[in-house]
C-alpha cells in the first residue's frame, strides 16, 4: 500500500476508539475468521482489511456490540473475496477451453478480471430481479417474454427492470 494512502484524515478520536477496538478485539476477529476461511493468511487480510474498513468509515456511529459489528463487515468482505473467486474460477476455466493461438497475455487477463470485478460489483448494486432480467436479455438473448415468465412479472415490468439496469450501467460509467 502506498503511504499516500495511509495518511487519511482521520480524527484523533476516530483513530483512538479504532485503536481500542483493534487491540481489544483483533485477535479474536483474527481466530474467527481463521475457523470461517480455514486459511490463517486469507484470514489475516480480511481482518486487516475490516479495521480498514472502520478506520476509513465517514460515520461517527458508538459501536455497542464491537464484535458483531466487526462479524459482519468481515462477513461482507470474505463475500465479495469468494464472488471474486468465482469470477476468476470462470474466467480461467473459459481460457482453458480457448486455442492456446487465442489465450490473451498475463496483463489482458489482469485487464479482463478487472473489468468483470467491475462490472459484478456494479450489477450487484442492483435489485435481484432487475439484475436478473438484464443478465437474462444480455447474456441468454431471451426476450422479454421469456423473462417475464422465468421471472413470474408483466413484460411491462421486465421493460422497467431493463430501464433501471441501463440507467443504473450508464451512471456507474459516468
Amino acid at each position: 500500500m502506498p503511504a499516500s494512502d495511509l495518511t487519511l484524515p482521520i480524527p484523533v478520536q476516530h483513530a483512538d476508539t479504532v485503536g481500542r477496538l483493534y487491540g481489544e478485539h483483533h485477535g479474536w476477529l483474527l481466530s474467527w475468521l481463521r475457523l470461517k476461511l480455514g486459511s490463517a493468511h486469507l484470514a489475516a487480510d480480511l481482518a486487516h482489511d475490516t479495521f480498514l474498513r472502520v478506520l476509513t468509515a465517514r460515520t461517527g456511529v458508538s459501536i455497542l456490540q464491537p464484535r458483531a459489528y466487526l462479524c459482519t463487515i468481515a462477513h461482507g468482505l470474505a463475500v465479495n473475496h469468494w464472488r471474486r473467486q468465482d469470477i476468476e474460477r470462470a474466467y480461467l476455466d473459459a481460457l482453458a477451453t480457448m486455442p492456446m493461438a487465442l489465450v490473451p497475455s498475463p496483463e489482458e487477463r489482469l485487464l479482463v478480471l478487472e473489468a468483470l470485478h467491475a462490472a459484478d460489483a456494479m450489477l450487484a448494486r442492483l435489485p435481484g430481479k432487475a439484475r436478473r432480467a438484464f443478465l437474462m436479455h444480455q447474456l441468454d438473448g431471451c426476450a422479454y417474454g421469456e423473462i417475464a415468465l422465468a421471472l413470474g412479472v408483466s413484460e411491462r415490468m421486465v421493460r422497467k427492470y431493463m430501464a433501471q439496469a441501463m440507467l443504473h450501467c450508464l451512471a456507474s460509467a459516468a
